[in-house]
C-alpha cells in the first residue's frame, strides 16, 4: 500500500507552495496595501463583488478593526494581515459573511486562500483565548518572536495548543466501517476519529476510539498522513487498520449510526480535500 511522503491538502502549508512567506510575530508592519483576512466574530468576511476573495488593497473605510491588523506574512509579494472587526459590526452589501468550515466544504475558495484563512483562524483564536493567564488570571504579554505568551504576574509561559487526533479508515475485506453523527447532513458518512487521551500513543488512541464509538476491534494500524484542522486547532493524523473482531454497537452519546459499506457502493461523504475524504478516496477502493 503506497503512502505519500507528504500530503498536500488544504490547511497544510504545503498547499501554499512558495507563494506565502511567514514573518515572526511582532515584526515591523510598514503599512503597505495588501490582503486582509477579516473575521466578524467566528465568521469570515469575504469580498463577493467579482468572485470570492479576501479584502485587498487599502483597508475599506467601513472597517473599524479592534486593535489593528496582525501581520502574519506576505502572499504573492503583498502583506497578509488578520483583522477582527467584532461580531456586532455592520457589513455592507457586496460581501459574504460565513464560517470558514462552510466556505471549505462548499469549495468557495481556492486551496491557497482557504489554507491562509485556516492559519489566520487558528492565530486569531489563540489571541482571543490567551489574554489572561490560566494559572493565576494575570495579564499575559507576548514573548518576542513567537506566538507564546508570558504572564506578567506569575511568569507562567503559554504556547498555542495543538490537539492531536487520530482518524481511522477500517477495512473488513471489501467493506469500510463508516459512521454518522447527529450534527452531520442526513445521509453523509465518514470514518471514526477522536482526540488523543492522557498517556496514549496515536495507535492506542486509534484502537480506543474505534472500539468506543462502534464496538469494533482493529489491528495492523498504519499511519498514512496528517492534516492541520483549524476547527479550532487540531492536527488530524490518519491511520488505516484491519478489522480484528466484534459486532457493531453504536455509542449513542457520539453517533447515531455506524455500519459496514461495500467499497464499490459508498454513501456520500465529505470533501476529498479533508483528510477523511482523501483517505476514503485513496485507500477505500475495491480490492
Amino acid at each position: 500500500m503506497y503512502n505519500p511522503e507528504t500530503i498536500i491538502l488544504p490547511f497544510n502549508t504545503g498547499a501554499l507552495g512558495d507563494s506565502f512567506v511567514s514573518v515572526k510575530p511582532g515584526e515591523t508592519d510598514f503599512g503597505d496595501p495588501g490582503f486582509w483576512i477579516t473575521f466578524k466574530g467566528d465568521a469570515m468576511v469575504l469580498n463577493n463583488e467579482e468572485g470570492l476573495s479576501f479584502i485587498s488593497g487599502e483597508l475599506p473605510s467601513w472597517i473599524v478593526a479592534r486593535g489593528g491588523g496582525t501581520l502574519i506574512g506576505t502572499w504573492r509579494g503583498k502583506p497578509v494581515r488578520i483583522l477582527d472587526i467584532g461580531a456586532d459590526s455592520a457589513v455592507p452589501s457586496g460581501y459574504l459573511v460565513e464560517p470558514l468550515l462552510f466556505t471549505f466544504f462548499y469549495h468557495r475558495l481556492s486551496d491557497e486562500l482557504v489554507t491562509l484563512a485556516g492559519l489566520a483562524q487558528q492565530i486569531l483564536g489563540w489571541e482571543r483565548k490567551s489574554v489572561v493567564c490560566s494559572r493565576c488570571g494575570g495579564r499575559n504579554e507576548s514573548i518576542a518572536g513567537t506566538w507564546g505568551k508570558q504572564c506578567n504576574e506569575c511568569g507562567n509561559e503559554h504556547f498555542p495548543p495543538i490537539n492531536p487526533c487520530a482518524i481511522i479508515l477500517v477495512r473488513r475485506g471489501d467493506e469500510l466501517l463508516l459512521i454518522h453523527k447527529p450534527e452531520w447532513p442526513k445521509g453523509y458518512y465518514s470514518i471514526p476519529s477522536g482526540f488523543c487521551d492522557f498517556g496514549e500513543s496515536l495507535e492506542e488512541c486509534a484502537r480506543r476510539e474505534v472500539e468506543e464509538e462502534t464496538g469494533i476491534r482493529i489491528q495492523n494500524s498504519r499511519y498514512v498522513g496528517s492534516q492541520s484542522w483549524p476547527f479550532p486547532g487540531q492536527l488530524m493524523m490518519g491511520f488505516t487498520a484491519d478489522y480484528a473482531g466484534g459486532e457493531i454497537v453504536v455509542n449513542r452519546e457520539e453517533l447515531d449510526e455506524a455500519a459496514w459499506f461495500r467499497c464499490d457502493c459508498l454513501p456520500p461523504t465529505f470533501s476529498a480535500k479533508s483528510l477523511a475524504g482523501w483517505m476514503m478516496e485513496m485507500y477505500g477502493k475495491s480490492l
